[in-house]
């Protein structure tokens, strides 16, 4: 057995793993990255590729490193196609946005994080956590070739990812940690980088599709005018898909892929739910898909990855120079992800929940009715305005589905609702079980609005 000490052990080399280990790294703090894949293949995931905000990133990896990843800029608006309606509505993406080769982006962090001066350990497999008699975690434990590796550390920061085995095999028995993680509150996906003779009519959009189940879409992003990721996913609450074969029939009925070539194929699992209520315990933070840092409705996470990385690094810190990592002390890291997007993406969860309850044709008519700059502030704001006037027009223009637009807009108000409370989301441990008692009660009125069954 071969033991390594650190003063901080990121495991994972995705987004939030490695702005977490660049962030302390940059300040002199002895930070490894354990990864399970080897040093060629990390950084190849499976990804939509839109890049949400792209003219704001972390400083610890500065956004200079990661453009020569952003091969599509002039992305300015999303493309949703309603077939169903014989509907296209062009939907304004507010903010930067682009479009990158997610393994070349991949390969530019974990060079920003080697550069930071983080230590890499790649091939090994996590399969263990070490914690003390007091139920902090002090380390992890994996296999590298057959050999037992252990990495012993003040503080463990999980980025392994949505389907992270640490929060398995801890004990949080004694913390806030949120163990309220099912199956269903995820989505399962699959996407192919497809290259096509002709560039596409659409370069400038990120294009959607709904697939025949209301929990369900295609997205086709255009990387270049002439490579583009193509994919599909579907709520785990749902009778699954053949997503391969959904999405090469798709494929096959789209002329702008005719004679289109495959470069790349990859599945995976993301979290569609609200963020973790509480992702800290004595030794121990998790960061991006390992916490739900994802926006629920796009799925959209990278920049939201790349700062909940950065803020448990500075938590980290802070925590080992008073010599105290204990749940109260690394707490800021809650606080500061529920201030910045988790509140947001908390509240866009009830439309996600929302859509589960309705049928795909008439969710599909009520989209057809809605106007563009409306569906673009629910996806990336969590609420938008939806007065008198407006539910007047979107009435008259689907008159079939007006009690669905009542039911939106009670859904609306409760989602409003829901963010109020989050910006009171607690200052330490001992406010938040009453925090966490409030929030279930507006989650219960969600569920006797929209008729879902319960996510969480």
């Amino acid at each position: 057995m071969t033991t390594h000490e650190y003063d901080v052990v990121v495991v994972g080399a995705g987004t939030a793993g490695c702005y977490a280990a660049a962030t302390l790294a940059n300040e002199g703090y002895d930070v490894a990255i354990v990864e399970r894949k080897d040093e060629e293949e990390a950084g190849h995931i499976a990804c939509g590729d839109a890049l949400k905000g792209s003219d704001a990133f972390p400083e610890a990896i500065p956004k200079s490193k990661l453009e020569p990843a952003m091969t599509n800029t002039g992305v300015d608006h999303g493309r949703f196609e309603i077939p169903q309606h014989d509907t296209v509505l062009e939907i304004p993406v507010p903010g930067e946005l682009a479009v990158v080769d997610r393994w070349k982006y991949g390969r530019q962090i974990i060079e920003g994080a080697e550069e930071a001066g983080a230590d890499f350990h790649y091939e090994v497999v996590v399969k263990d956590v070490l914690q003390d008699d007091d139920g902090r975690v002090t380390g992890v434990r994996g296999k590298k070739r057959g050999e037992v590796q252990e990495f012993e550390a003040e503080v463990v920061i999980d980025a392994a990812g949505s389907l992270s085995v640490l929060q398995d095999a801890t004990d949080f028995s004694d913390s806030t940690f949120d163990t309220n993680v099912q199956f269903s509150q995820f989505c399962s996906a699959y996407r192919e980088i497809v290259e096509v003779e002709e560039e596409v009519p659409w370069d400038d959009a990120l294009v959607f599709k709904p697939t025949d189940r209301a929990a369900g879409y295609l997205w086709y992003f255009p990387r270049t005018s002439t490579e583009i990721n193509a994919g599909l996913g579907f709520q785990m609450t749902e009778e699954p898909m053949k997503l391969v074969d959904d999405l090469k029939r798709d494929l096959r009925q789209r002329p702008e892929f005719r004679g289109a070539e495959v470069k790349d194929k990859l599945g995976a699992a993301l979290p569609t739910r609200r963020p973790y209520d509480s992702a800290v315990h004595p030794g121990f933070m998790a960061v991006g898909d390992a916490a739900g840092h994802v926006n629920p409705t796009t799925g959209g996470g990278i920049a939201g990855a790349a700062y909940a990385g950065s803020y448990a690094g500075e938590a980290a810190m802070n925590g080992i120079e008073q010599g105290d990592v204990s749940e109260d002390v690394l707490w800021e890291y809650n606080e500061r992800v529920m201030d910045h997007f988790g509140a947001r993406y908390a509240s866009l969860d009830v439309y996600n929940i929302f859509t589960t309850a309705v049928e795909v044709d008439d969710l599909m008519g009520l989209l057809a009715a809605l106007p563009g700059e409306k569906i673009a502030e629910s996806l990336y704001s969590g609420t938008t305005e939806f007065g008198w006037k407006l539910k007047l027009q979107v009435g008259i223009k689907a008159l079939s589905h007006a009690g669905l637009v009542y039911d939106l807009y009670k859904t609306k108000r409760l989602a409003d609702s829901l963010l109020d409370h989050y910006e009171d989301y607690p200052s330490g441990p001992a406010d938040f079980d009453a925090w966490q008692a409030k929030r279930d009660r507006i989650m219960e009125s969600v569920y006797e609005t929209t008729g879902a069954d319960p996510k969480y």
